[in-house]
Order: structure tokens, then C-alpha cells, then sequence
């Protein structure tokens, strides 16, 4: 997920206050596949959802959101959503927190599906490409084979589950706080571990990890950012060597290197080359491509939002990292 600038990794980490956990997502037993159409803006899935029988609203999936929805103040009042708790938001940085509410979403709908009895919490949410009204996290999902279908355009919800195949198309995943952490392997290096996000921007490397790499353009200053605790500066280069997931290839891409993250993040940017199925129930991912080696570049000029709400002064209660 994004917020403004939104170049920045956001993972949302959840710890409840004077309310702990999240109620269980309970879904009507589904057909065995159920399919709706996915927008892709900046390479990030957009869906349509109705809530409580009401809708549709604009939502993205994102994978790297640790919990089971956000909507934002206005949705939650044109709802009229019930406040059943509250907990902290914070990052992967670990620094900062901000209070929020936790609200009563009784039914969600999505590709014919529904979910009940989620808690969402409240959070402003920017969307690049325009208006949203909240986002879909990971863990909604855990009864299910989810497939993001980026080059078809269409989201996948469905039964059964993935097998192993020696790590080739399908890798094993560990759950960190809700966001699925896989492995790649970046200039030949031992794997590394990295969150898999689709509502994150970019290839993204740590500062730790970045430091020890060669490049063919060296690292410079590309753009502040901004997650739900912190601010940062944002590093852009290209390597000097290749990233490896599974058996696929980026070529010497672009990265970015962010100082507040200790994980590397493979945001929507490269996600965008594959239709990507998860299976949390066995966890494991599945990269399916018409190709095997990639070419990742730099977007042709700075990300801006549409749509945007007037510029506010930067937040007083972020965190500078870096």
C-alpha cells in the first residue's frame, strides 16, 4: 500500500490495543473458481467490491498489508461502520506508530465471494492512479488460492492447492505479521529474503544489502518517501549483475535502495510480468510467465497521483529515517 509519494514499502504490522487480533474471515463455501476483472494503475491490482450490500467501491490488493482490510474515514462513514476496537499501525522499520480505529465490515464481496465478520481498520488511503476507497490485505485471503493475474487482468479466487516443483515457478513463503516473505538471489549472493507486495513500488533494497552490490549507473537521490510511521530518501540505480526468482531472470534492473526497511520488497513493478498464485495454506507462491528472463527499467518520469488532494505540509509526527 501507498500513501502519499508512495514510492515507499508499506507493510502494515497490526498490534491491537485493549482489543488483540483479528476475528477470522469466514467466506460462503465458493464454486471452484471464481474470476473479476483487475485494473492495473502503476502496476497495481485494483477491484471492485461491494460492502454490506452496498457498492461497488474501488479497493486494491495488497499483499503486502498484514491484516484483512483498510477503508478510508469517508467510506467508513458513508457506511456507517461500527467501531468494535482499535490498534497501532506501524512499519517494517519498526519506528512510530499511529492509533487507528478498528471497524465492523459484517459482509465483503469480491468476484462472487463473500467474507464475513472482518475487521478493517481506518486509514487515509492515496491512491496513485485516482480515487480509492480502501485496500484488501493478504490475510483475507487465507482460505483461498489467490491469483493475481497481471498480464490477463483479472484477479482469481479459487480451491485446491499449489505443488512443489524444485523451486523452479513455485516457491516457499513464510508469513512475517501477515505479508508473504519469499527468497531471491541478487548478484549471485546467498538468497535473500523478500516481501512480496503488490501494493509496494518497485524493486526495493535495503541500504545494508544495496552497499555491498556493484552497479552500472551508481545509486542517486530519486524521491522522498513516505510510509504509515516514517520518511525517507529514496536511492535509484541500476546493478551491475542480476536478481533471481526461482528461474526467472531481471537482467541488471533498476532498483531502489530505502534506508527505512530491513527486508528487500518486490513491489507491483516486477510483479506486473506474471500472473502470481498464493497458497497460504501450503505456503507457497507460484510465478507463472510467457518468458524467463526480464528487463525492469526506470519509468520514463517521476509517479504523480491524479486526483490528488490538495498538497498538505509534510506529517510533524514521521519519522525521518536516513
Amino acid at each position: 500500500m501507498k500513501l502519499p509519494f508512495l514510492r515507499g514499502t508499506i507493510g502494515f504490522f497490526l498490534c491491537a490495543m485493549g482489543w488483540i487480533g483479528w476475528a477470522a474471515v469466514c467466506a460462503q463455501a465458493p464454486a471452484e473458481v471464481h474470476t473479476a476483472p483487475m485494473v492495473e494503475r502503476y502496476g497495481k491490482p485494483y477491484v471492485m467490491v461491494t460492502i454490506n450490500g452496498r457498492g461497488p467501491f474501488r479497493f486494491v490488493i495488497d499483499t503486502g498489508t498484514g491484516g484483512d482490510a483498510l477503508v478510508t474515514p469517508e467510506l467508513a462513514s458513508q457506511l456507517g461502520l461500527t467501531t468494535v476496537g482499535q490498534a497501532t499501525l506501524s512499519d517494517p522499520s519498526g519506528q512510530g506508530g499511529k492509533k487507528v480505529r478498528i471497524l465492523q465490515i459484517d459482509s465483503l464481496n469480491l468476484a462472487g465471494v463473500e467474507f464475513s465478520n472482518i475487521r478493517a481498520v481506518e486509514h487515509t488511503f492515496y491512491a496513485e492512479s485516482g480515487q480509492a476507497q480502501g485496500l484488501l490485505g493478504f490475510t483475507l485471503f487465507k482460505n483461498y488460492l489467490l491469483t493475481l493475474d497481471f498480464p490477463g487482468r483479472q484477479v482469481t479466487l479459487a480451491t485446491g492447492s499449489l505443488k512443489p516443483d524444485g523451486e523452479k515457478t513455485v516457491l516457499p513463503f513464510r508469513l512475517q505479521a501477515g505479508v508473504p516473505v519469499a527468497r531471491l538471489k541478487v548478484d549471485g549472493l546467498e538468497p535473500v529474503e523478500a516481501q512480496l507486495d503488490s501494493g509496494g513500488g518497485g524493486l526495493v533494497l535495503p541500504e545494508q544489502l544495496a552497499a555491498r552490490l556493484k552497479y552500472d549507473v551508481a545509486p542517486v537521490a530519486f524521491a522522498q518517501g513516505q510510509s504509515i510511521c516514517t520518511r525517507f530518501e529514496i536511492k535509484a540505480a541500476r546493478l551491475g549483475s542480476d536478481v533471481k526468482l526461482g528461474h526467472y531472470t531481471f537482467t541488471h534492473p533498476v532498483i531502489e535502495i530505502h534506508p527505512a526497511f530491513p527486508l528487500v520488497n518486490f513491489g507491483s513493478p516486477p510483479m506486473q510480468m506474471f500472473a502470481i498464485t498464493f497458497d497460504q495454506k501450503s505456503l507457497l507462491v507460484r510465478f507463472k510467465a510467457s518468458q524467463r528472463r526480464f528487463t525492469l527499467n526506470a519509468p520514463p518520469s517521476p509517479p504523480r497521483m491524479t486526483n490528488a488532494p490538495p498538497k498538505q505540509p509534510q506529517q510533524a509526527d514521521l519519522v525521518p529515517v536516513g
